[in-house]
């Protein structure tokens, strides 16, 4: 079963940044304040979800300087509490670059997979299969944005949560990329082949390269974790593999590595 909510690209400017309450479910799990909250640190991050009008804020912790970074004002009524950075250190994970901002706010709206598969040839699909690490999935998510894929995909237990470390990572994408996360992966690259997409697996093992493999028409690039790769079951859900031409000094790349360069030939190839 996928996930939905309504979610709009961008945001609004920092001079309009807004506390407002969405519609907003309970979180999943770990990763998260013990309210059940999302914790969000670091300037890109807490900006992005400060201008997200899907984002519900309970309450910002801050250096006043860190605050008039933002380039606006926020509401009278905003709930902020001024610290300084020794205080803000305790708030988040050990050594994390919180840049004077420290923001608690409810977790994302869900999303359905059909919202995303709009079968835009010039807008890839990411799929992670059991990508974990929230520093790399965050980085996917970064990259992802800036090369207009047109969503991320994961699977709901394997994958890392909503979180800070996710969310710096990401460098704000967090807030203007969809992201579903879904129960089965298998049954949802088969979603994603009826909607038109062709899935395409990266894997050193690939017999073609990834220029030769790129489809012209709507593509889904499915990732697998570190060292394991994606599972048998996942690999079969794909229409093609594909291996990124590396140097044979080189054994692999990290995955958010790939997903960069993946996304990078998706964005420059000549679709129909």
């Amino acid at each position: 079963m996928s996930k939905r909510s309504d979610r709009q690209e961008g945001g609004r400017p920092a001079r309009a940044l807004r506390g407002r309450a969405g519609r907003m479910k309970n979180g999943r799990g770990s990763g998260r304040a013990s309210s059940g909250m999302v914790r969000l640190w670091g300037r890109h991050a807490v900006e992005a979800a400060l201008n997200n009008p899907n984002r519900s804020h309970r309450k910002l912790w801050a250096t006043r300087e860190a605050v008039e970074s933002l380039g606006g004002e926020l509401p009278a009524d905003f709930p902020v509490e001024w610290a300084q950075p020794v205080d803000l250190a305790r708030l988040v994970a050990r050594d994390a670059p919180h840049q004077g901002l420290v923001l608690e706010c409810e977790p994302l709206d869900d999303l359905f997979l059909a919202d995303v598969l709009d079968g835009d040839p010039a807008r890839p699909l990411v799929v992670l299969d059991q990508v974990t690490d929230p520093h790399n999935v965050g980085a996917i998510m970064r990259s992802a944005k800036a090369f207009d894929a047109c969503a991320i995909v994961t699977q709901d237990r394997h994958a890392p949560p909503e979180s800070g470390v996710l969310a710096k990572s990401a460098s704000g994408a967090l807030e203007t990329l969809p992201w579903i996360r879904v129960v089965n992966l298998a049954r949802a690259l088969d979603e994603i082949a009826e909607a038109g997409y062709w899935r395409l697996g990266l894997d050193g093992e690939g017999e073609a390269t990834l220029a030769d493999a790129l489809p012209a028409g709507p593509v889904a690039l499915v990732l697998g974790a570190e060292g394991e790769g994606m599972r048998h079951n996942i690999l079969q859900h794909c229409d093609a593999i594909a291996r990124l031409p590396i140097s044979h000094e080189m054994e692999s790349l990290n995955v958010s590595n790939a997903a960069a360069i993946a996304l990078y030939a998706a964005a420059m190839r000549q679709t129909v």
